[in-house]
């Protein structure tokens, strides 16, 4: 059995995202002891930025008259699409960063489409689970609503385009605890850091198949 497992925290030390990954990824484990996990971290190891445009360029480009970088770029495209393709499982732990994904996390996905096509259901039948994490509020009836342009993203490509078997964990107000002016929501964003703990747990559970 092979986990696939994606971060994308900037603060891996402190990540609220990899916590709740961390449940999952446990019980998975704790099922598959002998299985393989695939880990990339995109907060730590970011792709290059330029990859994308040259690998998109390649493959409008003969094979002959393609460049070194071209190669190289169409070459990480289709390993990064590979370790996704053969994934029994997977979970990617993705934050909120200024209302939306972050550029090394978008890099990542755009050379996944590069390397694989924009119509290849790389996960299809695949059980995923996918943990979000947001410094605020945006549910309904709060100030900014309808400002988490991440989530909306993510559950497109997982579960539209590349057909995941798809489990959202989701937790907000991750900066409450830490942040001047959001005392009063601190007994709300303790309540939901414990649901989203327990969330995680389950969807780890149904992950490894209990």
């Amino acid at each position: 059995m092979n986990l696939f497992r994606l971060d994308a925290s900037i603060l891996p030390r402190t990540s609220g995202s990899a916590e709740l990954a961390d449940l999952a990824e446990a019980e998975w484990t704790g099922a598959h002891p002998d299985g393989t996990v695939v880990r990339r971290h995109l907060g730590t190891d970011p792709l290059p930025a330029d990859a994308w445009a040259t690998a998109t360029l390649a493959a409008f480009t003969p094979k002959a008259d393609r460049t070194p970088e071209q190669r190289a770029a169409g070459a990480l495209g289709a390993r990064l699409a590979a370790e996704l393709q053969d994934a029994d499982a997977a979970i990617l732990a993705v934050p909120l960063y200024n209302f939306g994904v972050s550029q090394h996390f978008k890099t990542w996905a755009d050379l996944v489409i590069a390397g694989a096509g924009p119509t290849t259901p790389l996960l299809k039948g695949t059980p995923t689970v996918l943990v979000t994490t947001l410094g605020g509020g945006y549910g309904p009836g709060t100030p900014k609503e309808g400002w988490d342009h991440s989530t909306p993203y993510l559950e497109r490509v997982l579960a539209d385009v590349w057909q995941a078997e798809l489990t959202v964990v989701r937790r907000e107000l991750t900066l409450a605890a830490a942040t001047p002016g959001m005392e009063a929501l601190r007994g709300m964003a303790e309540e939901q850091h414990g649901r989203a703990r327990t969330e995680a747990r389950d969807a780890g559970q149904a992950l490894a198949g209990r």
